[in-house]
């Protein structure tokens, strides 16, 4: 471990370089980086897989194999693992 100060540095990079790291030339200084992460959250939660929307109706039809044939066709063409 070196003597310097860590200030806004990051102590283990410092520890694994051995070197002073110098954070303010880095993406994300001077970002409220707990925001960004609770924004990009709530915009995962909020994504939705179209597909997904086919595959729960699908299951929902009495003859959900053939529907589920359409939605996801097997390009080897192996549909026997459906049956």
């Amino acid at each position: 471990m070196t003597d310097t100060p860590r200030g806004t540095h990051t102590p283990h990079v410092n520890d694994a370089l051995k070197v002073d790291w110098d954070s303010k030339r880095s993406a994300t200084y001077g970002v409220n980086t707990g925001a960004a992460h609770a924004t990009a959250k709530t915009e995962y939660n909020n994504l939705r897989l179209p597909v997904m929307d086919l595959v729960v109706a699908a299951l929902e039809s009495d003859d959900f194999v053939a529907q589920l044939k359409e939605v996801l066709p097997d390009e080897a063409g192996d549909a026997e693992d459906l049956e």
